[in-house]
């Protein structure tokens, strides 16, 4: 049978018809893909336009704040577009097991300081390099003020606070869970008084808001783009911490397999060197090309790039333990502290040097990480065969941490050794402050150099806290095993009351003390 012109036309249009379908949705060529982006990408706009002009494919960005940090809708979405997917891969393996991923540019994240406060901590640093422990030193006093991104949501934020738990953790590798049992930022925190979901709405907050603040956490693009606008009263001096910092890589991953093709056509655009000049003088993010010389602003060296945890569990605890930056309740921690005779001399000379680190005296990186902080609630009870004496600081600066010292200085031993009795009162007032707030996180730290020689027996104590209400049953006592006292028994209280034991080393109290600090 012979075919007519008519039928081979309509089988053409057909084809062409078919071509158009599978190469967009608008009757071009264009492939069109959604790209799901943390907010941090928006400032590529006018580079995408280009991406299109020169390669076919068009990218949309719907950008979420929370992009970071839920899986991504695979049926949705064809590209991810993050600054950092460490989260997802650690929290959901089934979402990113086996996507394509390529970096696209870096960025740090660091920390921006008003000059005047650059220069006060810079003059009290031997060779004015500044670390995280310096911050958190400084955010302890109250003289750094800084804002920082939500962890729970942005990636910024999530990066400075592992940044700042690795530093603190001392090892120099990956968090360990054993690293995050003690919350070693509480000082650190105390210092934020800015916070926003997004990276974005937190340089904008800054901006609008610098009498609240006087640091900035976030990426060092972020930094260097908010200083060029004009908006700051001074412009921030830009601290990249010599203990390290969190690098973010941007990485565009592939969803969607079926569109492969597509996602190598706009990967290898990226990563030309003349596109990743331009992404370079856009976002002011490092280009991942070596090839491409870094203009001035980004010529510092990162420095030591920190490991991001590769254990769910210790994010979690950082989160947990970071909480709802809107909401920050105090903390209390009622010192027990044994004034028997048996603690005359040196015994009393470490105790007393052991607060004396903690009121900010030890100048070391553990020290600065754990000293006493503004906000914080203490209290010092003195024991011998009963209670010597009693304070209660709220820390607002130097004169309460020097009343503190005081209590701790003054004499007035004991004849006798109430170990249980001293533990109960603590308990009792731990029950005020529970009372006070329900939400403050209370512990009872318990140091003695002897064995219970006279009030309640550790059996009666046991009946006691059995009998308390629930939520003061939960505060955790930490005993700090010194001298001759009986390690059984301290640590079967620190059992009962889902605390832990501590063994003093020699003369140890300071590294005692330091090693519970931020326990609950």
């Amino acid at each position: 049978m012979r075919r007519g012109p008519g039928l081979l036309a309509l089988c053409l249009a057909l084809v062409a018809a078919l071509l158009t379908a599978c190469s967009g949705d608008g009757g071009d060529d264009t492939v069109r893909l959604r790209v799901l982006a943390a907010p941090d990408l928006a400032e590529l706009g006018p580079l995408l336009d280009e991406l299109k002009q020169e390669t076919g494919v068009e990218l949309r960005l719907e950008d979420r704040a929370d992009a970071e940090t839920r899986p991504p809708d695979r049926d949705t979405y064809d590209l991810a577009w993050l600054s950092s997917d460490r989260y997802l891969r650690l929290t959901d393996k089934n979402a990113t097991r086996g996507l394509q991923r390529t970096s696209t540019m870096t960025s740090p994240v660091v920390i921006g300081l008003r000059p005047d406060v650059a220069r006060r901590l810079r003059a009290q640093v031997p060779g004015s390099r500044l670390t995280w422990a310096d911050i958190a030193d400084a955010a302890a006093t109250g003289t750094v003020r800084f804002g920082m991104a939500d962890p729970r949501n942005a990636g910024s934020g999530l990066a400075a606070l592992v940044g700042v738990a690795t530093a603190a953790a001392g090892t120099g590798a990956a968090l360990r869970p054993g690293d995050v049992s003690c919350d070693r930022l509480r000082g650190f925190r105390s210092g934020q008084t800015l916070t926003a979901a997004t990276g974005p709405a937190l340089v904008d907050a800054y901006a609008d808001h610098q009498d609240e603040a006087n640091a900035l956490i976030t990426y060092e693009s972020d930094l260097l783009a908010l200083n060029a606008t004009g908006r700051l009263d001074e412009p921030l001096e830009v601290v990249r911490p010599q203990d390290g910092t969190v690098l973010a890589d941007f990485p565009l991953l592939l969803l969607n397999p079926a569109r492969r093709a597509a996602y190598d056509k706009v990967t290898q655009w990226l990563r030309r060197d003349a596109v990743q000049r331009q992404i370079m003088r856009h976002t002011l993010r490092r280009p991942v090309n070596t090839t491409v010389t870094r203009e001035p602003r980004l010529r510092e060296p990162v420095g030591n790039a920190l490991f991001h945890p590769d254990r769910r569990a210790v994010v979690d605890t950082l989160l947990a333990d970071y909480g709802d930056p809107g909401r920050r309740t105090t903390s209390e921690v009622v010192f027990l502290l044994d004034f028997s005779g048996s603690m005359r001399g040196a015994r009393m000379a470490a105790l007393r040097e052991a607060f004396a680190g903690l009121s900010g005296a030890d100048a070391s990186a553990s020290g600065k990480f754990t000293r006493f902080h503004r906000g914080e609630r203490l209290t010092v009870v003195r024991f011998g065969g009963r209670v010597l004496g009693e304070r209660t600081v709220t820390v607002t600066g130097p004169k309460d941490l020097t009343a503190l010292t005081a209590t701790v200085a003054r004499g007035g031993y004991g004849d006798a050794t109430a170990v249980w009795s001293a533990l109960d009162h603590g308990y009792r007032a731990a029950a005020r402050a529970l009372a006070a707030d329900p939400h403050r996180s209370v512990s009872l730290v318990l140091m003695t150099d002897g064995e219970n020689n006279a009030g309640l027996s550790y059996e009666e104590f046991v009946r006691r806290h059995r009998a308390l209400p629930a939520a003061v049953r939960a505060v955790p006592t930490y005993p700090v095993h010194f001298g001759e006292a009986d390690a059984g028994e301290l640590r079967r209280a620190a059992a009962h009351t889902g605390g832990r034991m501590v063994r003093a080393a020699g003369s140890s109290l300071s590294e005692a003390f330091k090693e519970i600090r931020g326990c609950h």
